[in-house]
Protein backbone atom coordinates (compact mmCIF):
# COMPACT_ATOMS: atom_id res chain seq x y z
CA UNK A 1 0.00 0.00 0.00
CA UNK A 2 0.89 3.11 -0.49
CA UNK A 3 1.37 5.76 2.34
CA UNK A 4 1.56 9.26 1.84
CA UNK A 5 4.27 11.86 3.59
CA UNK A 6 4.55 10.79 7.19
CA UNK A 7 6.99 11.14 10.21
CA UNK A 8 8.86 13.59 12.26
CA UNK A 9 7.87 16.99 11.87
CA UNK A 10 11.20 17.55 10.31
CA UNK A 11 11.27 14.98 7.98
CA UNK A 12 8.08 16.41 6.51
CA UNK A 13 9.14 19.98 6.90
CA UNK A 14 12.49 18.59 4.67
CA UNK A 15 9.96 16.38 1.94
CA UNK A 16 7.67 19.57 2.22
CA UNK A 17 10.69 22.01 1.63
CA UNK A 18 11.93 19.65 -2.03
CA UNK A 19 8.20 19.27 -3.24
CA UNK A 20 8.11 23.08 -2.95
CA UNK A 21 11.04 23.20 -4.99
CA UNK A 22 10.04 21.23 -7.53
CA UNK A 23 6.89 23.20 -8.19
CA UNK A 24 7.91 26.29 -8.24
CA UNK A 25 7.77 26.62 -12.16
CA UNK A 26 4.24 25.53 -12.08
CA UNK A 27 3.56 27.53 -9.42
CA UNK A 28 4.62 30.81 -11.57
CA UNK A 29 2.69 30.05 -14.37
CA UNK A 30 -0.47 28.92 -12.37
CA UNK A 31 -0.41 31.02 -8.82
CA UNK A 32 1.82 34.08 -9.74
CA UNK A 33 -1.00 34.57 -12.96
CA UNK A 34 -3.66 34.50 -10.17
CA UNK A 35 -2.12 36.95 -7.96
CA UNK A 36 -1.40 39.54 -10.94
CA UNK A 37 -5.29 39.33 -11.86
CA UNK A 38 -6.02 40.18 -9.00
CA UNK A 39 -3.41 42.81 -8.07
CA UNK A 40 -5.37 44.66 -11.18
CA UNK A 41 -8.60 44.20 -9.60
CA UNK A 42 -11.19 44.84 -6.75
CA UNK A 43 -14.15 42.75 -7.35
CA UNK A 44 -15.26 39.45 -9.05
CA UNK A 45 -16.21 40.85 -12.16
CA UNK A 46 -17.02 38.69 -15.99
CA UNK A 47 -13.35 40.15 -17.24
CA UNK A 48 -11.42 39.11 -14.12
CA UNK A 49 -13.31 35.63 -14.61
CA UNK A 50 -11.95 35.63 -18.12
CA UNK A 51 -8.46 36.18 -17.34
CA UNK A 52 -8.21 33.47 -14.82
CA UNK A 53 -9.95 31.39 -17.18
CA UNK A 54 -6.66 31.80 -19.14
CA UNK A 55 -4.73 31.23 -16.41
CA UNK A 56 -6.11 27.87 -15.60
CA UNK A 57 -5.66 26.56 -19.21
CA UNK A 58 -1.95 28.12 -19.53
CA UNK A 59 -1.10 26.32 -16.19
CA UNK A 60 -2.51 23.24 -18.08
CA UNK A 61 -5.52 22.07 -16.20
CA UNK A 62 -6.92 21.55 -18.99
CA UNK A 63 -10.41 23.18 -21.03
CA UNK A 64 -13.17 20.63 -19.28
CA UNK A 65 -11.24 20.83 -15.37
CA UNK A 66 -10.89 25.01 -16.31
CA UNK A 67 -14.66 25.21 -17.36
CA UNK A 68 -15.67 23.37 -14.01
CA UNK A 69 -13.89 25.43 -11.66
CA UNK A 70 -15.05 28.36 -13.11
CA UNK A 71 -18.92 26.95 -13.33
CA UNK A 72 -18.24 26.87 -9.23
CA UNK A 73 -16.41 30.12 -8.97
CA UNK A 74 -19.47 31.80 -10.69
CA UNK A 75 -22.20 30.16 -8.56
CA UNK A 76 -19.97 31.48 -5.31
CA UNK A 77 -19.93 35.18 -6.74
CA UNK A 78 -24.10 34.65 -7.52
CA UNK A 79 -24.36 33.10 -4.17
CA UNK A 80 -22.05 36.62 -3.14
CA UNK A 81 -19.93 34.19 -1.08
CA UNK A 82 -16.91 35.49 -3.87
CA UNK A 83 -17.07 39.32 -4.26
CA UNK A 84 -13.38 41.12 -4.12
CA UNK A 85 -10.96 39.80 -6.21
CA UNK A 86 -8.65 39.13 -3.24
CA UNK A 87 -10.60 36.08 -2.37
CA UNK A 88 -9.75 34.47 -5.99
CA UNK A 89 -6.43 32.70 -4.55
CA UNK A 90 -7.71 31.35 -1.20
CA UNK A 91 -11.37 30.09 -3.51
CA UNK A 92 -9.09 28.24 -6.40
CA UNK A 93 -6.91 26.46 -4.07
CA UNK A 94 -10.13 24.97 -2.80
CA UNK A 95 -11.60 23.76 -6.16
CA UNK A 96 -7.92 22.36 -6.66
CA UNK A 97 -7.83 20.63 -3.76
CA UNK A 98 -11.11 19.33 -3.55
CA UNK A 99 -10.71 17.53 -7.22
CA UNK A 100 -6.94 15.91 -5.90
CA UNK A 101 -8.39 14.91 -2.58
CA UNK A 102 -11.15 13.12 -4.24
CA UNK A 103 -13.83 15.60 -2.91
CA UNK A 104 -15.55 15.96 -6.09
CA UNK A 105 -14.90 12.29 -7.40
CA UNK A 106 -14.12 9.69 -4.30
CA UNK A 107 -14.89 6.93 -6.45
CA UNK A 108 -10.83 6.26 -7.32
CA UNK A 109 -9.33 3.12 -7.47
CA UNK A 110 -8.07 1.19 -4.73
CA UNK A 111 -5.16 -0.81 -3.99
CA UNK A 112 -6.30 -5.08 -4.00
CA UNK A 113 -4.74 -6.52 -1.23
CA UNK A 114 -2.74 -10.15 -2.06
CA UNK A 115 -3.55 -12.75 0.04
CA UNK A 116 -1.60 -13.53 3.05
CA UNK A 117 2.01 -15.06 2.45
CA UNK A 118 2.18 -13.90 -0.78
CA UNK A 119 3.31 -10.81 -2.43
CA UNK A 120 2.26 -7.58 -3.80
CA UNK A 121 2.25 -7.39 -7.41
CA UNK A 122 2.96 -3.99 -8.55
CA UNK A 123 3.02 -3.79 -12.72
CA UNK A 124 4.57 -0.44 -13.68
CA UNK A 125 3.55 0.65 -17.27
CA UNK A 126 3.75 3.68 -19.31
CA UNK A 127 5.33 4.55 -23.26
CA UNK A 128 8.64 5.10 -23.78
CA UNK A 129 10.84 7.74 -22.52
CA UNK A 130 8.88 9.00 -19.60
CA UNK A 131 11.39 7.77 -16.48
CA UNK A 132 9.77 3.99 -16.20
CA UNK A 133 12.89 2.08 -15.43
CA UNK A 134 14.48 4.94 -13.40
CA UNK A 135 10.81 5.73 -11.47
CA UNK A 136 10.85 1.71 -10.72
CA UNK A 137 14.80 2.13 -9.04
CA UNK A 138 13.03 4.83 -7.14
CA UNK A 139 9.90 2.94 -5.94
CA UNK A 140 12.19 -0.42 -4.66
CA UNK A 141 14.26 2.31 -2.81
CA UNK A 142 11.39 3.58 -1.15
CA UNK A 143 9.38 0.32 0.15
CA UNK A 144 13.11 -0.66 1.24
CA UNK A 145 12.82 2.31 3.38
CA UNK A 146 9.29 1.30 4.42
CA UNK A 147 11.07 -2.00 5.98
CA UNK A 148 9.80 -3.84 2.92
CA UNK A 149 12.47 -6.01 0.78
CA UNK A 150 10.78 -5.53 -2.97
CA UNK A 151 12.42 -7.68 -5.72
CA UNK A 152 12.11 -6.57 -9.88
CA UNK A 153 10.75 -8.22 -12.73
CA UNK A 154 12.60 -7.45 -15.84
CA UNK A 155 9.70 -7.76 -18.41
CA UNK A 156 10.69 -5.56 -21.01
CA UNK A 157 12.14 -8.33 -22.83
CA UNK A 158 12.21 -5.27 -25.98
CA UNK A 159 14.75 -2.84 -24.82
CA UNK A 160 17.94 -4.58 -23.98
CA UNK A 161 19.06 -1.62 -21.45
CA UNK A 162 16.28 -1.87 -19.84
CA UNK A 163 17.04 -5.33 -18.46
CA UNK A 164 20.57 -3.77 -18.01
CA UNK A 165 19.42 -0.90 -16.25
CA UNK A 166 17.40 -2.59 -13.91
CA UNK A 167 20.36 -5.11 -13.03
CA UNK A 168 22.43 -1.96 -11.84
CA UNK A 169 19.83 -0.55 -9.76
CA UNK A 170 18.90 -4.11 -8.19
CA UNK A 171 22.75 -4.54 -7.32
CA UNK A 172 23.42 -1.05 -5.62
CA UNK A 173 20.04 -1.76 -3.72
CA UNK A 174 21.22 -5.11 -3.05
CA UNK A 175 17.67 -6.82 -4.23
CA UNK A 176 16.77 -9.52 -6.10
CA UNK A 177 16.22 -9.23 -10.25
CA UNK A 178 14.78 -12.10 -12.34
CA UNK A 179 15.13 -11.42 -15.98
CA UNK A 180 15.65 -13.70 -19.45
CA UNK A 181 17.30 -12.51 -22.46
CA UNK A 182 16.61 -9.98 -24.58
CA UNK A 183 13.03 -11.25 -26.63
CA UNK A 184 11.93 -13.53 -24.29
CA UNK A 185 8.58 -14.17 -23.19
CA UNK A 186 7.41 -11.39 -20.49
CA UNK A 187 4.99 -13.58 -18.92
CA UNK A 188 7.30 -15.92 -18.99
CA UNK A 189 9.38 -14.08 -16.35
CA UNK A 190 6.73 -12.95 -14.40
CA UNK A 191 5.46 -16.22 -13.76
CA UNK A 192 9.73 -16.91 -12.90
CA UNK A 193 9.81 -13.92 -10.84
CA UNK A 194 6.37 -14.42 -9.11
CA UNK A 195 7.83 -18.27 -8.26
CA UNK A 196 11.08 -16.88 -6.91
CA UNK A 197 9.23 -14.08 -4.87
CA UNK A 198 6.99 -16.17 -2.92
CA UNK A 199 10.24 -18.78 -2.04
CA UNK A 200 12.30 -15.71 -1.12
CA UNK A 201 9.37 -13.58 0.37
CA UNK A 202 10.41 -10.73 -1.36
CA UNK A 203 7.22 -8.40 -1.07
CA UNK A 204 6.46 -6.42 -2.96
CA UNK A 205 8.06 -7.84 -6.73
CA UNK A 206 7.78 -4.80 -9.28
CA UNK A 207 7.14 -5.58 -12.40
CA UNK A 208 8.98 -3.54 -15.22
CA UNK A 209 7.10 -3.58 -18.59
CA UNK A 210 7.75 -2.19 -21.90
CA UNK A 211 7.44 1.21 -22.99
CA UNK A 212 5.05 0.99 -25.23
CA UNK A 213 2.80 3.23 -27.79
CA UNK A 214 -1.03 3.46 -26.18
CA UNK A 215 -2.19 2.89 -29.73
CA UNK A 216 -0.25 -0.11 -30.40
CA UNK A 217 -3.40 -2.40 -30.02
CA UNK A 218 -0.87 -5.76 -30.41
CA UNK A 219 1.50 -4.54 -27.55
CA UNK A 220 -1.79 -3.59 -25.37
CA UNK A 221 -3.09 -7.03 -25.90
CA UNK A 222 0.56 -8.36 -24.63
CA UNK A 223 0.03 -6.81 -21.30
CA UNK A 224 -3.19 -7.67 -20.62
CA UNK A 225 -2.07 -11.24 -20.94
CA UNK A 226 0.67 -10.17 -18.68
CA UNK A 227 -1.78 -9.59 -15.99
CA UNK A 228 -4.04 -12.46 -16.05
CA UNK A 229 -0.38 -14.37 -15.88
CA UNK A 230 -0.09 -12.82 -12.82
CA UNK A 231 -3.62 -13.39 -11.60
CA UNK A 232 -3.19 -16.94 -11.79
CA UNK A 233 -0.07 -16.68 -9.58
CA UNK A 234 -0.97 -14.86 -7.34
CA UNK A 235 -5.01 -14.13 -6.17
CA UNK A 236 -5.93 -10.81 -7.35
CA UNK A 237 -2.89 -9.70 -9.16
CA UNK A 238 -1.31 -7.32 -10.25
CA UNK A 239 -2.78 -5.36 -6.99
CA UNK A 240 -1.60 -2.25 -8.21
CA UNK A 241 -0.81 -0.43 -12.05
CA UNK A 242 1.35 2.49 -12.11
CA UNK A 243 1.22 4.52 -15.15
CA UNK A 244 4.00 6.67 -14.97
CA UNK A 245 3.35 9.83 -16.67
CA UNK A 246 5.82 12.38 -17.76
CA UNK A 247 4.99 15.77 -16.30
CA UNK A 248 6.56 17.98 -18.97
CA UNK A 249 4.08 16.04 -21.62
CA UNK A 250 1.07 18.51 -20.10
CA UNK A 251 -1.75 17.57 -21.97
CA UNK A 252 -1.19 14.33 -24.17
CA UNK A 253 -0.45 12.53 -20.60
CA UNK A 254 -3.81 12.68 -20.10
CA UNK A 255 -4.55 11.03 -23.68
CA UNK A 256 -1.61 8.12 -22.91
CA UNK A 257 -3.56 8.02 -19.00
CA UNK A 258 -7.00 7.65 -20.71
CA UNK A 259 -6.32 4.34 -23.17
CA UNK A 260 -3.34 2.75 -20.34
CA UNK A 261 -6.58 2.72 -17.79
CA UNK A 262 -9.24 1.72 -20.29
CA UNK A 263 -6.57 -1.61 -21.40
CA UNK A 264 -4.37 -2.46 -18.15
CA UNK A 265 -6.42 -1.39 -14.96
CA UNK A 266 -4.38 1.35 -14.12
CA UNK A 267 -4.79 2.22 -10.32
CA UNK A 268 -2.36 5.28 -10.14
CA UNK A 269 -0.19 7.36 -11.44
CA UNK A 270 3.62 8.14 -10.99
CA UNK A 271 4.18 11.69 -12.52
CA UNK A 272 7.99 12.23 -13.25
CA UNK A 273 9.90 15.03 -13.80
CA UNK A 274 8.28 17.58 -12.32
CA UNK A 275 10.59 19.73 -10.87
CA UNK A 276 11.34 20.46 -15.05
CA UNK A 277 7.89 21.36 -15.87
CA UNK A 278 5.21 24.71 -15.65
CA UNK A 279 2.44 22.08 -16.65
CA UNK A 280 2.57 20.28 -13.47
CA UNK A 281 -1.44 21.34 -13.40
CA UNK A 282 -1.95 18.37 -15.59
CA UNK A 283 -2.38 16.73 -12.40
CA UNK A 284 -5.59 18.41 -11.76
CA UNK A 285 -7.65 17.06 -15.08
CA UNK A 286 -5.84 13.65 -14.76
CA UNK A 287 -7.33 13.15 -11.29
CA UNK A 288 -10.76 14.49 -12.11
CA UNK A 289 -11.17 12.67 -15.26
CA UNK A 290 -10.01 9.28 -14.68
CA UNK A 291 -10.51 9.29 -11.25
CA UNK A 292 -7.01 8.42 -10.68
CA UNK A 293 -4.79 9.15 -7.69
CA UNK A 294 -1.27 10.75 -8.43
CA UNK A 295 1.13 8.22 -5.63
CA UNK A 296 4.27 9.29 -6.30
CA UNK A 297 5.68 12.58 -8.02
CA UNK A 298 9.28 12.17 -9.33
CA UNK A 299 11.73 15.68 -7.94
CA UNK A 300 14.94 15.12 -9.42
CA UNK A 301 17.18 12.58 -10.92
CA UNK A 302 18.41 10.60 -7.57
CA UNK A 303 17.34 7.77 -5.76
CA UNK A 304 15.33 9.14 -2.91
CA UNK A 305 13.42 12.11 -5.48
CA UNK A 306 10.36 9.87 -5.52
CA UNK A 307 7.76 11.08 -3.11
CA UNK A 308 4.39 9.93 -2.15
CA UNK A 309 1.62 12.13 -3.46
CA UNK A 310 -0.19 14.58 -0.82
CA UNK A 311 -3.08 16.46 -2.33
CA UNK A 312 -2.68 18.60 0.60
CA UNK A 313 0.85 19.04 0.49
CA UNK A 314 0.92 19.64 -3.03
CA UNK A 315 -1.76 22.12 -3.18
CA UNK A 316 -0.30 24.38 -0.37
CA UNK A 317 2.93 24.32 -1.85
CA UNK A 318 1.60 25.69 -4.98
CA UNK A 319 -0.33 28.43 -3.17
CA UNK A 320 1.78 28.98 0.00
CA UNK A 321 3.10 32.86 -0.18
Amino acid sequence: MVQTLFGSQEKKKGLFDRLKGAVARTKTQLVDRIETIVEHSEKVDPSVLEELEAALITADLGVKVTTEILSRLRAQVDRRQLVEARQLRGAVKEEILAILDGSVNPGVPKAKQPPAGSPEVIFVIGVNGVGKTTSIAKLANYYLQQGRHPSLCAADTFRAAAIEQLEIWAGRLGIQIVKQKPGADPSAIIYDALSAATKTHDDPVIVDTAGRLHTKHNLMAELEKMCRISAREVAGAPHQVFLVIDATTGQNGLAQARQFTERAGATGIILTKLDGTAKGGVVVPIVRELGLPIQFVGIGEKIDDLLPFSAKDFVDSLFEA
